[in-house]
């Protein structure tokens, strides 16, 4: 019968065409959705963003990134006063600091192959500085002055699969008309036009999880 007048929908959304019904609205389970129920149509069976060996690093880094990175600069455009932008900017700085640390000892961050926890933390990661530091106020410091995270941005935006995922003139475009509280005239910055193709140095090797070999 349709939803009612006012109803607030939230996206993404999983949506079966046979019941014609929503399956579920909860991104962390579409993603774990997409990853194991759906093999038989993958085009590629074998690639397991959630392996079992990986699965407590997975769910610990989850935890803190959402809620200090992808829900934190969320927390920092949108909040109503000092007190609450400083200890959101705070809290989202002090984990992109410790994103830095980490991938400065391991290609990902959650070990030593692509998961599911960076497919969620690369979201927010390339969005930060063409939208973020303008639009929410997220200016401490850039991705790009990041030497392990903007090379870690780089390496993921260039795995295969992956660049299809950004459309920089999309992005910019739908934040900077969304929201009228936060920018009345609805213009998009030119800026800064990063080039996510130019090469990482991702690709080289640790040597017990501290010390790097970096590629040529």
């Amino acid at each position: 019968d349709g939803a009612a007048k006012g109803t607030r929908f939230t996206v993404p959304i999983l949506w079966c065409k046979k019941t014609d019904t929503i399956v579920s609205n909860e991104s962390s389970e579409i993603i774990r959705d997409l990853n194991s129920q759906f093999n038989d149509i993958a085009g590629d069976k074998t690639l397991d963003l959630y392996p079992v060996k990986l699965r407590p690093a997975i769910d610990e880094v989850n935890e803190w990134v959402y809620h200090g990175i992808n829900n934190g600069v969320y927390k920092c455009g949108f909040a109503t006063s000092q007190g609450a932008y400083d200890t959101a900017v705070t809290e989202l700085f002090r984990c992109l600091d410790k994103c830095e640390e980490i991938l400065g000892r391991q290609r990902y961050i959650a070990g030593d192959v692509l998961t599911e926890a960076d497919v969620r933390l690369f979201p927010t990661l390339v969005r930060f500085d063409e939208v973020y530091v303008v639009y929410f106020k997220t200016n401490k410091k850039f991705i790009h002055q990041y030497p392990n995270l903007w090379n870690y941005v780089k390496d993921v935006y260039q795995t295969p699969g992956m660049r299809h995922s950004v459309n920089m003139w999309h992005i910019k475009t739908h934040y900077f008309t969304s929201h009228p509280v936060l920018n009345a005239n609805a213009i998009v910055p030119i800026g800064p036009n990063l080039n996510l193709d130019e090469p990482h140095d991702r690709a080289g090797g640790w040597v017990d999880g501290t010390t790097r070999v970096y590629a040529k």
